[in-house]
C-alpha cells in the first residue's frame, strides 16, 4: 500500500500480536511532524482508504496503519470478548509509545469513529487532531437506514446463525462471490455512480477473511459504547465528515458530534454515501489536507 513499506509486528503487554505498517522506518521518524493514523470501520480494512493513503504519502506525510486484535494479520487467538474499544485503543496507544510517535492525527471511518473518540478520551496526549467520517455515537441498530429495523431483525438473525452454524459459516466465507450480495452492499453503502464494483468485491473478500462471530460482537460493543457521555470533555481539534446521501448512518448524527465536541467543524459531502472518501476522493483529500495543515501549524 505504501511506496516505502515497513511492515512489522508488535506485541502488546498482554501478549497480543498486532500487525502494523508504516511508510517510514523507526530511525527516520520525524518527531516534529505528525503521523497520520488511519482507523477503519466495522468489518472493513485499510482498503477503505485506498485513495487517501497514497495521496498523503505522495505529499510527504508519515503514515501508520494497523490491524486491530482479531482482525486480518493481527492475532485472532483467545477470547473474542477482549476485542473491545478499551483494548483496541490500549493496543494502539502501546504501539504509538513503542514507535516513539510524539504527534498523531487520527482519521476514523464508521466504527473507526468510536475508536478515535475512545482514544481521545483515554489517551488525549497521543493526538493533536482527529477526522471522524460517517460515525455514530448512538447505537447503530437504532438508527441504521433511518429506522430501528435492524434492531428488530438482529435477534432473529442471531438465532438463525446459531441454529444453522455450518450454513452461516459457508455463506460468510463465500458471499463475496454472490452478485446479489454484492449489489445489496453496493446499493446500501456507496454512491454507485462514483465507486467501481471492484471496490465492493475487494471489500467483501476482506470481510470473508474475518471470523464470522466478529460481526455480532462488534455490533454489541458499538451498541453498549457510552462515549456520548464524554464528548464534551474531548478537546481534540476535530473535523466531522458525512455524506448527505448516507443511507446507513443518517446525517443528523454528524451534527450531534459537531454540537457536542468543543473544538469541531463539519463538512457535508453532496451526494456522498456512507463512504464519501471512496465516492469523492479528491474532495475529501483536499478537505483533509486543509484540516491537517491547520492542526499541524498550531502544533
Amino acid at each position: 500500500m505504501f511506496k516505502k513499506n515497513h511492515p512489522n509486528y508488535f506485541y502488546t503487554k498482554d501478549g497480543i500480536r498486532i500487525f502494523y505498517n508504516t511508510n517510514f522506518s523507526t530511525e527516520n521518524l520525524d518527531s516534529k511532524r505528525p503521523v497520520l493514523i488511519f482507523i477503519y470501520g466495522l468489518l472493513c480494512s485499510n482498503n477503505h482508504y485506498k485513495f487517501q493513503i497514497p495521496y498523503f504519502e505522495e505529499r510527504g506525510y508519515q503514515i501508520l496503519i494497523h490491524d486491530y486484535r482479531f482482525h486480518f494479520a493481527s492475532s485472532q487467538d483467545g477470547d473474542i470478548e477482549t476485542c473491545n474499544f478499551p483494548n483496541i485503543t490500549k493496543d494502539l496507544h502501546e504501539l504509538i509509545e513503542n514507535l516513539q510517535i510524539k504527534k498523531s492525527i487520527f482519521v476514523g471511518h464508521s466504527m473507526g469513529v468510536n475508536i478515535c473518540l475512545e482514544h481521545a478520551r483515554r489517551y488525549p496526549e497521543d493526538m493533536i487532531g482527529q477526522v471522524l467520517i460517517s460515525g455514530t455515537v448512538i447505537p447503530p441498530q437504532d438508527v441504521m437506514f433511518d429506522s430501528n429495523i435492524f434492531d428488530i431483525v438482529e435477534p432473529y438473525l442471531k438465532n438463525f446463525t446459531k441454529k444453522y452454524p455450518a450454513f452461516f459459516k459457508s455463506f460468510w466465507s463465500h458471499s463475496y462471490k454472490n452478485p446479489i450480495a454484492q449489489y445489496a452492499i453496493f446499493d446500501g453503502g456507496f454512491n454507485k455512480k462514483q465507486v467501481d464494483l471492484e471496490f465492493i468485491q475487494l471489500y467483501m473478500k476482506k470481510i470473508s477473511e474475518l471470523p464470522e462471530a466478529l460481526f455480532f460482537h462488534l455490533l454489541k460493543i458499538m451498541h453498549d459504547h457510552d462515549i456520548i457521555n464524554h464528548l464534551e470533555s474531548i478537546n481534540t481539534p476535530t473535523l466531522v465528515i458525512g455524506g448527505d446521501k448516507d443511507k446507513i448512518i443518517p446525517n443528523y448524527l454528524q451534527r450531534i458530534l459537531t454540537t457536542n465536541l468543543p473544538q469541531s467543524e463539519i463538512y457535508i459531502v453532496k451526494d456522498g454515501s456512507h463512504v464519501p472518501q471512496a465516492d469523492f476522493p479528491e474532495l475529501i483529500n483536499q478537505r483533509l489536507g486543509r484540516f491537517i495543515d491547520k492542526v499541524e501549524n498550531r502544533n
